[in-house]
């Protein structure tokens, strides 16, 4: 009697989602690359937490193995018009770093990731920066991921024991049309993301915000419906 080998089971990712655009199509793409995902978000004291129940959506409309979503504080520290309410969120594009850059964000949220990936046995983190589109953030820049990645494989047990793990950022260098097209292709619902830096309770846009701004353009530059509620 010939017995049947078990299929063997398709590798794990963590992937950040924040429940935006970007972090929707990653997501697509990690499930795409074959993998099992674990999808991270995180409740770091931002005024646009609507995204947090966007997040939920994703993950849950997406198939994520599990969505976990970690209280991170980092609004305490103050100085980012995303967790400050006497800070506005600009309407007009200005010069170099915006005032909606949340001091270490990506770097405490890819070391989090980093320690997830260890527990879950994972050997890849996909996270949706991107160097086009990216807003002037420091911590978006080819530059910064592949730091990070040096440090993943000097910081953890894995990586000593000869399992890196990989930092994979797919939409580095596309545009937001780009990305949406990317989106479309692998059956992203656009309309259950929020992008907006100010929506309002029940997730509808302002639609003057630099993100509404890119994310309003990139649908306009692929040449597809969009599907955002703004109020």
């Amino acid at each position: 009697m010939t017995s049947l080998a078990a299929e063997p089971q398709a590798a794990s990712a963590v992937v950040l989602v924040s429940g935006g655009l970007d972090s929707a199509t990653v997501l697509a793409i990690a499930r795409a690359d074959g993998h099992r995902c674990h999808a991270l978000s995180f409740d770091y004291g931002q005024r646009h937490r609507a995204e947090l129940d966007a997040a939920r959506r994703v993950a849950r409309a997406q198939g994520a193995v599990l969505h976990r979503i970690l209280p991170m504080p980092l609004g305490e520290l103050g100085h980012s018009a995303l967790t400050d309410p006497a800070i506005a969120v600009p309407e007009h594009p200005g010069e170099g770093i915006p005032v909606t850059y949340v001091p270490a964000r990506n770097t405490v949220f890819l070391a989090c990731a980093l320690g997830y990936a260890e527990v879950v046995g994972a050997g890849d983190i996909y996270i949706g920066v991107n160097a086009v589109d990216y807003s002037g953030y420091p911590d978006c820049r080819p530059e910064f991921i592949a730091a990070f990645e040096k440090v993943a494989r000097l910081a953890t047990r894995a990586a000593v024991e000869g399992r890196a793990v990989r930092i994979r950022a797919p939409l580095m260098e596309l545009t937001k049309a780009d990305i949406i097209r990317r989106g479309i292709a692998l059956g992203v619902d656009y309309s259950i993301t929020v992008s907006c830096y100010q929506p309002d309770e029940t997730g509808r846009a302002c639609g003057r915000c630099d993100s509404c701004r890119l994310r309003r353009s990139g649908f306009e530059q692929a040449a597809v419906a969009d599907p955002t509620r703004y109020r």
